[in-house]
């Protein structure tokens, strides 16, 4: 996964030994200044705020967004602040999520269709929490979310006097996928939270974006998480040297991912993909060709050294969400492919391929094994 990055040596011997040292709750550390101005400028907003995680970002979004109880978030079901951040949403903000369906783009992504299905209007009905806020996620489970939807959404936002915040923790792959500056698609949102740890590679963190008034509120709302860190500089420095050195080289990441997805299906032997690969994930099913997810990591990790994470996978577990980043070679990629074919080809000749049914209810099963950050 790209959040298993290392940092290099030079990453810690000429940028991180070499960063400032000052404290950042004091607002004192030149490292962190620099890189929240830089991130806040190329995502076109006023201010940035460098905290831990992602995780942290978008509940400090959430909650300095000032949602006044009764409300409602609405969210795509699978966006990670809805599933992977542990409550947060009803823990920090009081506030209720409606999960929105992805049905009116066959569910690639939600549409204005798709939330005027689920929003609240604020008419006194006391039943119901309004709609105060849309959240969106790109990219989100590998798919970029086209900007004009973004932009339309944008527009129901506004008729509708909500605020729109972006989970962006891989909108730096969704920029350069779709060929389009960065600001094209932050600017569009009231907060939007960056990431720098998943496929940027610095160690650790993530900046928020948004306006000078948010940013002041979300420090303060930092500090009472106890998120407050003193001398982060080289931490910082390490995530602006990635933004400058890395993001440029994602475009032949989502590359070798494309690389990846057809050289599974050449000698698999019915192993297929399953979603769209249109940056650096590919969605793995190795139900048809009889592997089982279990003998492929272990295979992988004895006799090529790579790891995939599922040493411990369920029995009959045959789905994995693969996450290239800028430290994986072109060269594992073409050891994985050749185990692929290999386990596939000795599953043939044993018969052990399984049949539709056996796909269908193993699929059915195993929906949301792959959904590990």
């Amino acid at each position: 996964m790209d959040p298993l990055t290392k940092p290099t040596d030079e990453m810690i011997k000429e940028v991180m030994l070499n960063a400032s040292r000052g404290d950042d709750v004091y607002e004192e550390d030149e490292a962190v200044r620099s890189l929240e101005h830089h991130v806040a400028q190329l995502a076109g907003h006023e201010a940035g705020l460098f905290c831990a995680s992602g995780t942290m970002t978008n509940q400090l979004a959430f909650k300095a967004s000032l949602l006044t109880p009764p409300a409602s978030i609405l969210c795509d079901r699978r966006s990670h602040v809805y599933r992977y951040e542990a409550g947060g949403l009803a823990s920090h903000s009081q506030t209720t999520v409606y999960p929105v369906q992805a049905i009116a783009n066959k569910g690639h992504h939600i549409t204005v269709q798709d939330l005027e299905r689920e929003f609240v209007v604020d008419d006194s009905d006391v039943h119901m929490a309004p709609t105060r806020l849309i959240s969106l996620e790109n990219t989100l489970d590998g798919t970029v979310m086209p900007l004009q939807e973004v932009r339309a959404i944008r527009r129901f936002a506004n008729e509708n006097k909500v605020r729109l915040h972006l989970d962006g923790a891989r909108i730096w792959n969704a920029a350069i996928a779709a060929g389009c500056d960065l600001k094209d698609y932050t600017q569009e949102f009231d907060s939007a939270s960056l990431c720098v740890s998943k496929g940027i590679g610095a160690p650790i963190g993530s900046v928020l974006v948004g306006d000078k008034g948010l940013i002041k509120k979300a420090r303060h709302f930092r500090k009472m998480f106890g998120g407050g860190w003193r001398q982060a500089g080289g931490l910082a420095a390490a995530a602006h040297w990635c933004i400058d050195n890395v993001w440029p080289t994602m475009k032949e990441t989502h590359g070798l991912a494309r690389y990846l997805a057809e050289g599974i299906e050449r000698v698999g032997m019915g192993a297929s993909i399953y979603q769209p690969v249109e940056s650096n994930m590919v969605f793995l099913d190795l139900a048809r060709s009889g592997v089982l997810l279990r003998d492929l990591s272990k295979t992988l990790l004895r006799e090529k050294g790579i790891r995939i994470g599922n040493e411990d996978a369920a029995e009959g577990q045959t789905q994995v969400r693969l996450v290239l980043h800028w430290q994986i070679s072109r060269k594992a990629v073409d050891d994985f492919i050749e185990v692929v074919g290999v386990l596939a080809e000795a599953s043939t000749r044993e018969g052990r391929v399984s049949s539709g049914n056996d796909v269908e209810n193993n699929n059915k099963k195993q929906q949301s094994v792959y959904g590990r950050r």
